[in-house]
This record gives C-alpha cells, structure tokens and sequence, in this order.
C-alpha cells in the first residue's frame, strides 16, 4: 500500500467499494431467501400440519377420511401423504434427504411421544431442496397414522425472479451514479494536486511566481499553504538579492577607499607628510567603518539565529538610559539640539543590560542623525508593559518605508549619505534585542516628527519610597 500512487487508492478503494456491495446483496438476498421465505413455508407447514391431523385426534383412519386428505392434497399448493404405519412412508415417498433415510430412529422417537418432526434436505430425483413435517394423527389407544406434509422449495432465481431485474437494474444505475460523482470528486482532487506538484517543481528550480486560485475545504487549505509558502520564498529572494547588492555596495566602498589610497601613497613618494598623514587617517576611518560593519552583520545573524542567550538581572532601566544619554552631549552641543527627558526612576525590569543599553543607543543615534532642534524622550512603566519612546523633530520617513524599518540594510535615505547613512544595521539588531526580550517595536510619523516606540512586558519591580 505504501508503493501505491493516490490515485490508484482511490481506484482501489471504489472497486472494493462495489465488491462489498455486491457481497453485501448478496448476503442480503440470501438472508431473505433463508429467514424469511423458508421461515414462512416452515410456519405454513406446522400450522396446516397441526389443522390437519386434528380432525382426526381419537378416531379412525378410514378410507373416507384418507380419500378427503387426498383431495385436500389435490387443491392445496403442498403435497400431502397419510400413512397407517410410518414405515409405510417411504412407498409413498421413496427418496433420500440429503442422502439419507427420511425417517430415522431419533425421529421415532419424538413421534410416539405425539410431537411432530420437521425435515429439510436436497431430494437427487427432485433436484429440488423439500421442506416438509411429519404429523402424528392420536387415537384412542394411542397413535393410528401420520400425515406428512412437504413442498419443494424455489430456487432464489425462482423467489426473486420477478424483482432480480429490477434489482440489477437499479444496481447498475447506482454504480453509475457512483462512478459519476467519484469521477468528479477525482477531478476535482487530484487536478489542483497535479498543478501543485508542477508548480513545486517550478519552485524547486526558483521560480515563485504561480499562485493556486484558493478553495474552501482541505485541498485549498493546502493551496493556500502553497501560496503563502511561494509568497514569503519570493520575499526571502528579493530580500537575499537585495542584501547581497547591499553588501557587496557597503563593503566596495570602504574597500574602494583602502585600495586608492593605498596605491596613492605607494605611487606618490614626494607628497607631504600632511599629505601621507591624511591618507592614513582615512584609511584608518574607512578600516573602522569596515570592521563595524562586519561586526554589526556577524552580531545581527547571532542575534536572529537564537545564538545568543540572554543576561537575566535586575536593571534600573531609568540609569541605563540616563548613562546612554550622557554619551551623546558632545554631539548635542555640536548640533544645537535640546533635550526632553520623561523618565520614571523607580523602573527596576529584568533583562540583559548590555544589549538594552545597546537598544538606547542605537535608537538614540538614529534621533542624533536626523534630528534638527528638539528630541523627547519617554520611559514609564502603565497597565502590563514598560513604554520606551523617543521622537525626534526634522527629517521624517515616508510611509512606504516605515513597514521596512528594521530590515538588513535599509536605510531612509536612499543618496545612502555617509554621514548620516551608517551601516542600516542599527534598528534591525535593536528589533532582534526587543524580540528576545519579548517585546516589540512600532516606528510611526508625521508631516514633522519621527517616533520610536518600544514597549516590554511587564516584568519590573518598584522599589519603595
């Protein structure tokens, strides 16, 4: 069964479907022949049996009343012999039951004591099944004769030959109409199963394009877990190219700024110290970037792959940010920006300081960039969760990228600014960082204003005053 096709279950189970149809009539047709058509004959034979051998209880077997049986014999559907003596039986009915004598000992037996004896069995001559019953007929000083009464039995052809035609018949149009609907149940099944497999191979070999048109039962349950499966490979492939062309982007450039200036210092060998000193220095900075940028892609796939495990203590979260805060007063000073800080102090929430800190930090980095005159700050602690939210005033993200945010490499600025344009790593390790900490992030704007928000589960303690 194991090695068989679907469809050649199907097959196998509506032909064995129309075999245990068929047996099934036929036992049925049986049962009705056996316990219904014999059983009636046997009902029939004891009651004119009993009828017949009362008329003559305590009297004689005369040749009047036997000549009355005999005509009895005549106009009634059965076959009726009156004996004196039982072994005169077998003159008047000279032929074997099954092979065996009609009377034996045991039924003697049971017709002195005035009960009658039913028989049943195949007569060769007759080629007939005859089921019949020998009565005894009493006297005054005991038993004077007996009456036995026996008809051959129909065939089932025989029973059934007016309504077998029109049993096969209706059989026949039942395995029709059965044959009918399983053809359009096969179709319906097996077509979108034989479209699904081709388009499976089709995505085995990178082609996510094909979509199954959705039905309502366990097949389109399937098809829609298809097209969901053929939706997200296709966003996996657009998204592996797009990080491959931004990768290869931010690693050429850094590279591309070693190798010139490199080359420049080797070719150049009259060019001033100043000169050599500010190759080197770039050189240097375009190393660093390089190396952040490796460090930040290596640190952002241990994050997404549960690599890492997190650091489980108490944090004053309001320090934590304060701390994080105080790294970015020279940057303030140099951009004229003002600060407003919302912070509940008695927050104490459990979590890895490290990489909260680092959730601080590259959010406020992101603000430091963008912001022009004023960035809020907020953290409090309402109903189940811990609310961390910053906001910074001057360029704003445009609503097709805000559902992007958080992505490898995207950044908002699309000229990708080297200033301003970092490694588009930041936000997506902080969204891994909240992740794993049960959390979640939410980036909205306005016409003005670029808003972060965080929020944890609750999972804090209040110190008390």
């Amino acid at each position: 069964m194991k090695n068989l096709t679907l469809s050649k279950k199907m097959l196998l189970v509506f032909v064995g479907s129309i075999a245990c149809t068929i047996l099934f009539s036929f036992f049925f047709i049986h049962y009705l022949y056996t316990d219904l058509y014999k059983e009636r004959i046997k009902q029939s034979i004891i009651y004119q049996g009993n009828r017949t051998a009362a008329h003559y209880h305590y009297g004689e077997l005369s040749d009047s009343i036997i000549e009355k049986i005999q005509w009895y014999n005549i106009v009634s559907e059965y076959e009726i012999i009156v004996v004196d003596r039982l072994d005169d039986l077998t003159s008047y009915f000279p032929y074997q039951l099954d092979f065996q004598a009609l009377v034996d000992e045991n039924d003697e037996k049971i017709l002195e004591t005035g009960q009658p004896v039913m028989k049943e069995g195949y007569v060769k001559e007759l080629n007939r099944e005859i089921f019949g019953g020998i009565f005894p007929i009493k006297g005054e000083n005991g038993l004077i004769g007996f009456i036995y009464i026996y008809v051959p039995l129909a065939a089932i052809k025989d029973v059934f030959g007016d309504s077998l035609p029109i049993m096969i018949l209706v059989g026949i149009t039942f395995f029709v109409i059965l044959f009918l609907i399983l053809q359009k149940v096969w179709r319906s099944l097996f077509e979108p199963l034989k479209t699904l497999q081709t388009y499976s191979e089709r995505v085995s070999k990178g082609d996510y394009s094909n979509r199954l048109e959705t039905r309502s039962d366990e097949i389109g349950k399937l098809i829609a877990a298809f097209n969901m499966m053929s939706y997200s490979l296709a966003e996996q492939e657009q998204r592996k190219k797009e990080f491959t062309s931004n990768i290869v982007h931010e690693l050429r450039t850094p590279l591309t700024y070693i190798s010139g200036y490199a080359q420049l210092s080797r070719e150049k060998m009259d060019v001033s110290p100043d000169d050599v000193k500010q190759y080197l220095s770039t050189i240097e900075k375009e190393t660093e970037r390089l190396k952040k940028l490796i460090h930040d892609l290596v640190e952002l796939n241990y994050l997404e792959q549960d690599f890492y495990s997190l650091e489980n203590e108490p944090i004053a979260l309001a320090q934590l940010l304060l701390d994080t805060v105080d790294l970015f007063a020279i940057r303030l000073k140099e951009k004229d920006i003002q600060w407003q800080l919302t912070i509940d102090e008695e927050i104490i929430m459990q979590g890895d300081p490290k990489r909260l800190q680092q959730v601080f930090y590259n959010t406020i980095d992101n603000a430091v960039k963008y912001a022009e005159q004023s960035i809020d700050v907020m953290l409090s602690a309402t109903g189940q969760f811990i609310t961390y939210q910053i906001t910074n005033d001057g360029v704003t993200i445009g609503d097709e990228d805000v559902a992007r945010i958080g992505e490898r490499f995207f950044r908002t600025d699309k000229a990708r600014n080297r200033t301003t344009g970092g490694t588009g790593l930041g936000l997506a390790i902080v969204k891994e960082i909240v992740r794993l900490h049960n959390g979640s992030l939410e980036v909205s704007t306005t016409c003005t204003e670029t808003i972060v928000r965080i929020e944890f589960p609750i999972s804090i303690e209040r110190s008390e005053g």
